[in-house]
């Protein structure tokens, strides 16, 4: 068997709970220790000086109540439901690897931009990566934006990867990281046509 596409003993371990409460702990100390979103965010002037942790850690810290509170949120509505598919070995490889991969895109985005003062943070490059799965797996879900307009999840995905795409293209530096939402949705994408060899967009477009 490819050694890319060898499946994990399935067990569900509610991995994602335990995402939430590192992404929280995390966040508490950011507001003890002040210095230390500083160390965390991911900077390309720091990683360019080695520290190559940013990759990952940047993924647990937040901007602000709001920013985490959405992204546990959504983390929590559809990971439970992909972790509880994939097993947790799978989700939690899958959760970090195109997190960290949407990391390395931006920094290298920023870099040859030269956006060398941006400070990345947040775990949405991964949630939205996580959104997608949701989407792939359970194509015939519906989601309730607001609570109150029902969208199946394939369309909320594709609409939100268009808004993304425009958001990127009016407001590159506006503090929000489209492209690393973007990233997330990409690498998600090729996580399962590598892994898996499934192809997303036969789920998306109803075709399985």
């Amino acid at each position: 068997m490819n050694v890319l596409r060898r499946p994990f003993r399935y067990r569900n371990d509610n991995a994602v709970l335990f995402l939430i409460g590192i992404n929280i702990l995390v966040f508490i100390l950011q507001q003890l220790i002040r210095p230390l979103t500083g160390y965390t965010a991911l900077n390309p002037v720091a990683i360019s000086s080695g520290w190559v942790w940013q990759f990952v850690t940047y993924m647990f810290a937040h901007g602000g109540m709001s920013h985490l509170l959405f992204n546990m949120l959504a983390l929590f509505i559809f990971g439970t439901q992909v972790e509880r598919y994939m097993g947790s070995k799978e989700f939690i490889l899958y959760y970090l690897l195109t997190g960290i991969l949407a990391g390395v895109f931006s920094f290298g985005v920023y870099w040859f931009t030269g956006a060398y003062e941006v400070f990345l943070l947040g775990a949405s490059g991964a949630v939205f990566a996580v959104q997608l799965a949701y989407a792939i797996l359970f194509p015939d879900a519906v989601i309730y934006i607001w609570g109150i307009l029902p969208l199946r999840a394939p369309i909320m995905v594709l609409g939100f990867t268009l808004i993304e795409l425009f958001s990127s293209i009016i407001g590159f530096r506006n503090g929000v990281a489209h492209l690393t939402h973007l990233a997330g949705f990409g690498f998600g994408w090729l996580y399962f046509l590598i892994r898996f060899g499934k192809n997303p967009w036969y789920a998306l477009a109803g075709r399985r």
